[in-house]
């Protein structure tokens, strides 16, 4: 399984994480996978219990991605300003988070997604990827290059997380 989360975490971090830590938070959340309480017992400042509706392993993995990594906001109009935020103060976007305030939630989801699908295209732009389930927030999700969205979602299935491509489970959910 360690593996399979190396390469997980290594797509879905787009290259905003280093080596050393995608290796650092697969073992521990392979560690959390194989023996939960274990590793709860060798980590005693871990706040996790059974009332959390994941796995620890995937908690781990959830948990030990930094913002830049993981979205996770209430509106979407938050959730693009911690997008923009990642890529910082160099890279011009063509919407600003305030023309997603007032717009009906998949008008915005597409919105965000045309944006981020028009950048770095030699590795077929960035997907919007719900991850895992929803702990605090409205929306939690992950940008990942488009080219490895298949793979991305075969090893989300391999270990148990739930992801789905963001704007194509909007779409399903408004149209049923």
């Amino acid at each position: 399984m360690k593996n399979q989360l190396v390469e997980l975490i290594g797509k879905i971090s787009s290259g905003c994480l280093p080596d050393a830590e995608i290796e650092r938070i697969a073992d521990e959340a392979a560690q959390a996978y194989a023996d939960p309480q274990a590793f709860l017992a060798a980590n005693p400042d871990i706040n996790y219990d059974d009332t959390f509706p994941i796995p620890l392993g995937e908690w781990v993995v959830i948990g030990s991605l930094p913002d830049t990594v993981l979205f996770q906001a209430d509106t979407y109009s938050d959730l693009f300003q911690q997008i923009t935020d990642s890529f910082g103060k160099d890279v011009a976007f063509n919407i600003k988070p305030k023309q997603l305030v007032k717009v009906e939630p998949l008008t915005a989801l597409n919105r965000i997604q045309v944006q981020m699908g028009s950048m770095n295209k030699e590795n077929g732009g960035y997907t919007l990827v719900n991850i895992s389930q929803l702990l605090d927030d409205e929306l939690q999700m992950v940008l990942v290059y488009g080219n490895d969205v298949p793979r991305v979602l075969e090893l989300c299935a391999e270990v148990g997380i739930a992801a789905a491509p963001a704007l194509e489970a909007l779409r399903v959910a408004v149209h049923v």
